[in-house]
Order: C-alpha cells, then structure tokens, then sequence
C-alpha cells in the first residue's frame, strides 16, 4: 500500500469515527521517522482508545500490520506507528499542550540548529 493510500485510510477511519479536528502534515525532508502525520483529537479517554484500536486494526486487515501502538490504554495520547504514517491521536488538553502541529510546521534550516549563529 502506498503511503498516500494509507494516509487515506486512516483519515477516512478517524472521520467515520468522528474524531476532532484531523490534521495532516507531510514531514518529508524533515525527520527519517515517517512520511506523513496524522493528528486528531478524540473527545475522551475511551474515544482516543477506540479511534486507536481501530485504526490499527483496519491497518492491518488492509495489510499494514502497525510496528507499535503506545498509549492507547491510558488514553490520553495514542501512538499508531505504521511506518509510512504516524497516527496521533490526543485528548484536547493534551493536543494543545504539545502542540506537536506547530513543531513540525515548523521551517528548520538544515544546516542550522538553536543559537548556531551565535558568535
């Protein structure tokens, strides 16, 4: 399955099972770790675990077996690994206290790093 296909599989799972606020950042050129992160909020602790659960088990059914899952229990913040596309699934308080949208939208220089400038 290509990445693109696969971001569109999780989009469409995570928007049938109404999650929040679905983002999408193709982070390409900017980290080895994946391709494209999805992130979206769910409304509760059981609905950042069932948008979890379900993401990696319709993943696998369409041949994607996840390399992880992390925090689907506690339910705060759920990690789906799928390789090509890392899944983010948040409560809302947890979403913007990371703010992990505007960390990757970030434009770091290649080159450069905090203060490597500085004389």
């Amino acid at each position: 399955m290509q990445v693109e296909e696969l971001r569109d599989l999780v989009v469409r799972i995570l928007d049938d099972m109404k999650a929040n606020d679905i983002k999408i950042l193709d982070v390409r050129g900017k980290t080895s770790i994946t391709d494209i992160m999805v992130i979206a909020s769910g409304t509760s602790s059981r609905h950042v675990k069932a948008l979890a659960e379900t993401v990696a088990f319709q993943a696998k059914d369409a041949g994607e077996v996840p390399l992880g899952i992390e925090g689907a229990n506690e339910g705060e913040w759920a990690l789906i690994d799928l390789n090509g596309v890392v899944v983010h699934i948040m409560q809302p308080k947890v979403r913007d206290f990371y703010q992990l949208e505007r960390l990757w939208e970030m434009d770091i220089p290649a080159t450069g790093r905090a203060g490597a400038n500085a004389p």
